[in-house]
C-alpha cells in the first residue's frame, strides 16, 4: 500500500467540493487504498483548520459531521514521530513539516494542491514525489 502525506489543503478541498480529485483522494484513504501518514505538526494544522467555521461556511457538512469525518480519517493514519528537523527551507516555511513527515514516514507521495510551494527547496529528497490529487489518482 502506498504511503502518503495528505496536505490540509487537499482535505479542506475534499470537504468543500461536492466531487473532484481531492474528495476521491480522501475517499481512497478512508477505503484503505492509501496509508496516510500523520505527525504532531500536521495534526495540529488539521485541528486549527477544522476550528475555522468561516472557512467551511459553504460546506454541506456541519461542525459535528466534519469532526466525525476527521476522526474517521485520523483512524486510518499511521502516526509518525519526526525526530529530525531537516528544514528544507521551502518558499512557505509552514510547509517544511510536511517534507519532514514524508521523510520520517517513508512516504511515496506528498499530496498537495500547492505544488509550486514545494519547488526549489534547499534540500531535495528523492524518496518521494510531491504531486496533486489528480496525479495521485492516476498513478496511485
Amino acid at each position: 500500500m502506498r504511503k502518503i502525506v495528505l496536505d490540509t489543503c487537499v482535505f479542506v478541498s475534499a470537504l468543500l467540493g461536492p466531487s473532484g480529485a481531492s474528495r476521491s483522494a480522501l475517499r481512497a484513504c478512508l477505503e484503505g487504498r492509501y496509508l496516510p501518514l500523520m505527525g504532531n505538526a500536521l495534526f495540529l494544522e488539521y485541528e486549527d483548520l477544522m476550528a475555522r467555521d468561516r472557512l467551511f461556511a459553504q460546506c454541506a457538512l456541519d461542525t459535528k459531521e466534519r469532526s466525525i469525518l476527521l476522526d474517521a480519517f485520523l483512524s486510518t493514519c499511521r502516526w509518525k514521530t519526526v525526530y529530525y528537523g531537516w528544514r528544507p527551507n521551502l518558499k512557505d516555511e509552514a510547509d517544511n513539516h510536511l517534507i519532514e513527515l514524508a521523510v520520517a514516514g517513508g512516504a511515496d507521495f506528498l499530496v498537495t494542491k500547492n505544488i509550486k510551494d514545494f519547488q526549489n527547496p534547499e534540500l531535495y529528497f528523492d524518496g518521494f514525489r510531491v504531486i496533486d490529487p489528480v496525479t495521485l489518482l492516476k498513478e496511485g
